[in-house]
């Protein structure tokens, strides 16, 4: 008996589609390894909340970095825990597609493949994460017409021209939400001289961040060490901060797609130009990205209803209709 599984293996977070059922699993993509016994304690959520808590002996581990895999074994472990948590039945050898970068090498591909298949896969497909998120936000990618999608993840952003289901023109940036926490982390320290960690950046940038003025400007409280005395310190932090440190990074991203515009066949930007520009994945979720991204191109810009899910869901629904994809290109085993 096997199923199928769609994977968003992510630097952040992962997130698993499973046929007739929907997202099943959504966790941070952290373990939590005891390197004093080698062995991994806690995964995915109760691993996160680990993070700066624990003694030196235990160390919270992210086995991805900027969309691939720098640790293979614990890598190949975490995708097996929630792979097994997936499943209703830990019998079950499903067929698996996971979405990778559009621009890593081959040695990473086969690193993705090989985790998957020592995970328990029974079968193991890849697709670009660009086209799954097109077919997550219900774009019509089967026609010969240009669509311009841009998946903002945790560790890269992929933009992407697809037309006839392949990407046309694609660039990969390791510019993403990531890079957002780290500029957050910076800018508190240096200016507030105040230490946060990476959960209390995210958590900001998601209560407050913001590229673009707000009709009022919003605050929130956040709390870090006194750089000097070492003790707790809690500031006030304004939205219209965080556009000074946020949108430096957002156009880089702006300056890819750019490059991939310039790329483009004028006949596929002419489609693009009527269509818009289709945004997906967590970063797209920070206010204002889609009205500077309008400003910067001219282009209308349209965020996905379910922008978090869309990679994934995409490559469930992409799995469920293997045949209709060039199976030679995407076939990993």
């Amino acid at each position: 008996m096997s199923t199928d599984i769609g994977i968003d293996l992510g630097t952040s977070s992962i997130i698993a589609y499973v046929k007739g059922k929907g997202i099943v699993l959504r966790e941070p993509s952290v373990v939590s390894v005891d390197k004093t016994k080698n062995e991994i304690i806690a995964y995915g959520k109760e691993a996160k909340r680990m993070i700066g808590k624990t003694p030196k002996h235990i160390q919270t581990i992210m086995p991805l970095s900027e969309g691939v895999i720098s640790d293979f074994t614990l890598a190949t472990k975490m995708l097996k825990h929630f792979i097994k948590k997936a499943c209703s039945n830990r019998f079950i050898q499903p067929r698996i597609m996971i979405c990778v970068p559009s621009q890593i090498s081959e040695v990473e591909r086969r690193a993705v493949i090989d985790a998957s298949l020592q995970s328990g896969a029974k079968r193991v497909y890849l697709i670009e994460e660009p086209v799954a998120a097109a077919i997550g936000a219900g774009v019509d990618i089967s026609k010969p017409s240009g669509n311009l999608i841009i998946d903002i993840g945790g560790g890269t952003t992929d933009i992407a021209v697809i037309s006839i289901g392949n990407s046309v023109v694609n660039t990969t940036i390791k510019v993403a939400g990531d890079k957002f926490d780290e500029a957050i982390i910076k800018y508190i320290k240096k200016k507030y001289k105040t230490i946060i960690g990476k959960n209390e950046a995210e958590e900001l940038k998601k209560k407050i961040g913001s590229v673009y003025p707000k009709d009022e400007d919003e605050t929130a409280m956040i709390f870090g060490s006194d750089i000097d005395s070492g003790l707790p310190n809690s500031i006030e932090i304004k939205s219209s901060e965080l556009i000074r440190i946020l949108l430096p990074e957002v156009m880089k991203i702006i300056d890819a797609l750019k490059f991939v515009l310039e790329k483009t066949p004028p006949e596929l930007v002419e489609d693009i130009s009527e269509k818009g520009i289709y945004v997906t994945g967590g970063g797209s979720l920070i206010y204002g990205l889609d009205k500077v991204i309008e400003n910067n191109t001219g282009i209308k810009v349209m965020v996905a209803q379910d922008a978090v899910s869309c990679v994934a869901i995409g490559t469930g629904k992409a799995l469920e209709n293997i045949n209709k994809f060039d199976a030679q290109r995407r076939k990993a085993n």
